[in-house]
């Protein structure tokens, strides 16, 4: 579904003033620069505390109340009852039915911008959480004490459940909704079917382990959109709203088991998702060729092709990941490589994003249109037009080619900029000393430094 849009975007980008390969020389550039700004002027930790306070008791009032997070609550649980009757009653084109715009662009994708505008705003629409609390709150009613939690979930499990669950979405979404065939893509039955059985399966493991560690822990899209909550300078600490320093949030988030895991495979996702339209195309045609001419089925042999790709990018992504951080174990005084990998894997939420951006940008503009427009107004594809909007179309002029390409390329620069700073940050407060923490970071700079450059190098091999 996005690589007509992207390729519509990008088409004309042969013409941009700038050639793709003084981006590159001009990304690596900014990146040495701001590491060395950083080695000169920033001496202290500043983002180890995150200096949260809480605004004015009237303002939280005003946002964190119980009317609020039920209201909030039932507009979560009324959109999760619409995407399943979409998915299960609207038509089988997924390019004019609600569900798969709304589960893949909408909430995918635009609930990580809200989450870094807003906080953990995906908590107080989560349909899944609304509905174990009116339960548990129900149970509470009646037997006078909490619902009972028959198994404890390890701590060393961590988030392990979240990545495993988070694999298992991006496996729908980038592999077996690949399009290429008529059985392929992304089928709206099959989104409503898969929609019901996380939905049941969320509500076995809260019951078995309890709501609100389950959310905290296992639940993915509360764990993933949580990563990116992080980034912002809102959040809610025991009922109460206070702002704290952006990107303060993320020093304390790479504490459980499966963290580092869940920042890698969002970024490896994303990196197969851009390779597999440019950069390793051949080799995916290659292989599905061959296992074709083995006997294997056209769609099957697509499946498969692509599920082997997508381990050897995550696992690519997670080599360039912990060579970085090897190197810097050489550095003296250095925690083992495994213990960097906790102390740093924060410092790669920012370049998550800025891969989700680079990617995926120009797909949430065109396709959010139609969300908000045909989409809203039929969103069974049946003909109806409930907001008079279901005769409009996807306006491609919104924003000029060259435009989005300065979005990409900006967007995957300032997401290491930002990586570079954080990563600075901890080392200070690991090292001590500001010249072995700098030290240790030329590791890491070599780390961002490949990092755009494969972003980039995506970007321009993109179709």
């Amino acid at each position: 579904m996005i690589a007509p849009l992207v390729a519509h975007a990008l088409g004309a980008r042969d013409d941009l003033p700038i050639p793709d390969w003084l981006f590159a020389w001009g990304a690596a550039v900014v990146l040495i620069v701001s590491f060395v700004g950083l080695s000169l002027a920033w001496h202290r930790a500043r983002l180890e505390g995150d200096g949260w306070r809480p605004v004015s008791p009237r303002l939280s009032r005003l946002v964190v109340n119980p009317a609020a997070e039920a209201l909030a609550g039932l507009i979560g649980v009324f959109l999760l009852g619409v995407v399943v009757w979409a998915a299960l009653n609207g038509t089988d084109d997924p390019n004019h039915n609600f569900a798969v715009t709304f589960v893949f662009v909408t909430v995918w994708l635009g609930m990580v911008a809200l989450s870094i505008a807003f906080g953990d705003l995906f908590r107080a629409f989560n349909p899944w959480r609304a509905i174990a609390r009116a339960v548990g709150g129900s149970f509470r009613l009646v037997a006078g004490q909490p619902a009972p939690t028959p198994l404890e979930l390890p701590d060393r499990v961590g988030r392990w459940p979240a990545v495993g669950a988070l694999a298992a979405f991006v496996w729908f979404y980038l592999v077996y909704g690949q399009a290429g065939f008529g059985a392929a893509g992304l089928d709206p039955h099959a989104v409503g079917v898969a929609t019901l059985v996380y939905t049941a399966y969320t509500f076995v493991a809260m019951a078995l382990f309890g709501a609100e560690r389950w959310l905290e822990r296992g639940e993915c899209f509360s764990v993933y959109f949580g990563m990116f909550a992080r980034i912002s300078p809102i959040e809610i600490r025991e009922g109460r709203l206070g702002l704290r320093r952006p990107l303060a949030g993320l020093s304390s988030w790479a504490t459980m088991p499966g963290s580092i895991a869940l920042v890698l495979l969002a970024i490896g996702t994303t990196t197969f998702d851009g390779a597999r339209e440019g950069a390793i195309q051949s080799q995916i045609t290659s292989v599905f060729d061959w296992m074709v001419d083995a006997g294997v089925g056209p769609l099957a042999a697509l499946r498969l092709t692509n599920s082997f790709f997508l381990v050897v990018v995550v696992a690519f992504v997670a080599g360039l990941f912990w060579a970085g951080l090897y190197g810097m174990h050489s550095v003296k005084g250095s925690p083992p490589t495994r213990r960097l990998g906790s102390l740093f894997a924060h410092a790669f939420v920012p370049i998550a994003l800025g891969y989700l951006v680079a990617h995926y940008f120009s797909f949430i503009i065109f396709q959010g249109q139609a969300q908000f427009t045909y989409l809203l107004s039929d969103p069974l594809g049946d003909g109806s037009d409930l907001f008079g909007t279901a005769s409009s179309g996807i306006d491609y002029t919104l924003i000029g080619t060259h435009g989005i390409w300065y979005v990409m390329v900006g967007s995957l620069v300032a997401g290491h900029v930002l990586a570079l700073a954080v990563a600075h940050d901890r080392a200070i407060s690991i090292y001590g000393d500001s010249q072995l923490a700098a030290r240790s970071q030329y590791w890491m700079l070599a780390l961002m430094v490949g990092f755009t450059s494969l972003g980039l190098f995506l970007l321009s091999q993109g179709n």
